[in-house]
């Protein structure tokens, strides 16, 4: 009788091996190349998916649940990978000039999505596929625009040239940059800053807690005399640590600072709400407002859905208290609600992975972080059907603004910081022998004191268009090496073809242009380290 058993059950064993094997072979090859989405092609008729604005709501994922997590796994350095949280916001379609010929979008200076893919490559782990924001990737370097006029308040620049990626059929790229006027330090307004510190138990490591400490610090040592800092950290509660404080007392400051440890939940509902009431009791008229935001991203106790915590932020704004927000640490890292967070407190998101960067934006860049000099701030391109068979904006997913609504003063859009670039870049197809304007670039923004609103222009015409990449602005030709780069890490549809090679061997030659550049250098090793993780 068991023998018989023992029978039965190997038959049984060898028939679920026989059809694991069948199903495994009728899959498709992993090599097939992937379907081109309906959304990459938009209807003549309507506007493409893509370019609508995203919806704000969303589920705040916590510690317990993640809900929008992409692990990593592969990690020959033995490093674990993470458990992240980021946003999907697709891939911006090539659209028909002749169906849609004007392109809008918000200015966003954030560069997270960078320094996060800088993390997971220096721990030995390519960063997921959501994580790439390209704009951001393009955007944290420096771009080399002339300053605006004196009497203005930004300056517009436009180049382009052959893009070096494509080999079927030509493309373009056109790069449409936007120059702030600079604030020297010692004519930066005065600021009253709020610092909200998560000191919950998920802070307690050194690259987190310990590295706010440090980086805090660097800030400090920048303050003027007559600028004030309050100190608000949150736990399973939220609590006051330092009443507003002049900057002159740097001691007092950094005491405060160091004396910090971690406790409890994580309450970032609590922690931002008393952060906000501090705010606005040490509200300084005429000067900079702003709350800083200093976590891991990861709410789990309170109020845990997005909306409540965004509405909140959202009215202060109109009290003229703005927000920034600085994320730390790995492994269930919330980086889809800092950048909301950021967007709709009037701010910018960046992610501190090491003290280099936190002397970059709080030392190099100090002024632009604290002081807005452009509230709502939006950028159309108007593409002339008769040069410009189609066209695609690289990046800006989440930042899409409705064509009708450029000139809506009540839209919301982008804040910018003295001294701030923005670059976008388009990939456009041309057509053959065309000659004339390319494009008209507006920008339109607010003045954050005198609430006036102020539009300027700029005309591209194809005399302007460099014939050889290799000879165009060299600052030009990293923003594509380096957008090429971000959307192979995406995995979008428009670099299949593409490799990492190809960005490698661009990056190398460019960084001999940029000897001195040792963003640029950085830029090129982590380019090797993708390149072999992959």
């Amino acid at each position: 009788m068991i023998t018989k058993r023992l029978a039965l059950l190997g038959m049984l064993f060898l028939l679920l091996f026989v059809s694991a094997c069948g199903s495994a072979a009728t899959q498709a090859p992993a090599t097939e190349p992937p379907a081109v989405p309906d959304s990459y092609y938009p209807a003549a008729t309507e506007a493409p998916a893509a370019t609508e604005a995203p919806a704000q709501s969303f589920a705040l994922p916590t510690s317990a649940s993640p809900s929008n997590t992409q692990p990593n796994t592969k990690n020959p350095s033995g490093n674990q990978p993470y458990d992240m949280f980021f946003e999907n916001y697709g891939v911006n379609p090539s659209i028909d000039t002749e169906d849609d010929n004007l392109s809008t979008f918000a200015l966003d200076v954030d560069t997270g999505s960078y320094t996060i893919m800088r993390n997971y490559l220096n721990d030995g782990n390519l960063p997921p596929a959501d994580s790439v924001r390209v704009e951001e990737y393009v955007n944290f370097f420096e771009q080399g625009y002339d300053n605006p006029p004196a009497h203005q308040a930004f300056g517009i620049s436009v180049d382009g040239g052959p893009s070096p990626f494509t080999e079927t059929e030509r493309y373009d790229m056109i790069r449409v940059g936007i120059q702030g006027y600079q604030v020297p330090d010692e004519e930066r307004k005065d600021a009253a800053l709020t610092f909200v510190i998560d000191i919950s138990g998920s802070m307690d490591m050194d690259n987190r807690l310990g590295l706010v400490k440090r980086s805090l610090e660097v800030l400090v040592e920048q303050l003027h005399r007559d600028d004030t800092v309050s100190i608000v950290v949150y736990g399973s509660d939220a609590r006051v640590v330092l009443e507003p404080t002049r900057g002159s007392a740097k001691g007092r400051i950094l005491d405060a600072i160091y004396g910090l440890r971690t406790e409890g939940a994580t309450n970032a509902e609590a922690g931002l709400r008393l952060g906000y009431q501090m705010a606005m009791e040490g509200l300084m008229p005429g000067g900079i407002n702003r709350v800083i935001l200093c976590s891991d991203g990861v709410a789990n106790v309170g109020q845990t859905e997005a909306d409540a915590i965004l509405s909140e932020v959202r009215g202060y704004v109109e009290e003229g208290v703005t927000l920034a927000t600085f994320g730390f640490g790995m492994d269930n890292y919330n980086d889809t609600l800092m950048e909301q967070l950021a967007d709709n407190g009037d701010g910018f998101y960046a992610y501190i992975d090491d003290m280099d960067e936190a002397r970059r934006l709080f030392v190099d860049e100090l002024t632009g972080t604290l002081q807005t000099i452009a509230m709502n701030a939006k950028v159309q391109v108007e593409f002339n059907p008769e040069i410009v068979k189609r066209y695609r904006l690289v990046g800006f997913e989440n930042r899409a603004v409705a064509d009708d609504q450029f000139r809506d003063n009540k839209v919301d859009a982008g804040e910018i910081g003295a001294g701030h670039t923005v670059t976008a870049l388009y990939e456009v197809k041309l057509y053959p022998e065309a000659r004339g304007r390319i494009a008209t670039v507006y920008l339109r923004w607010e003045d954050p004191d005198t609430r006036t609103v102020t539009e300027i222009s700029q005309d591209f015409d194809t005399g302007q268009m460099a014939y050889d990449f290799r000879e165009a602005n060299r600052y030009f030709q990293r923003a594509v090496v380096v957008a090429e780069f971000a959307e192979i890490l995406k995995q979008s549809y428009w670099a299949q073809d593409s490799s990492l090679d190809r960005v490698l061997h661009e990056a190398e030659r460019i960084s001999e242009l940029l000897y001195r550049d040792e963003v640029m250098q950085e830029f090129v090793d982590l380019v090797r380290q993708a390149r072999r993780l992959q």
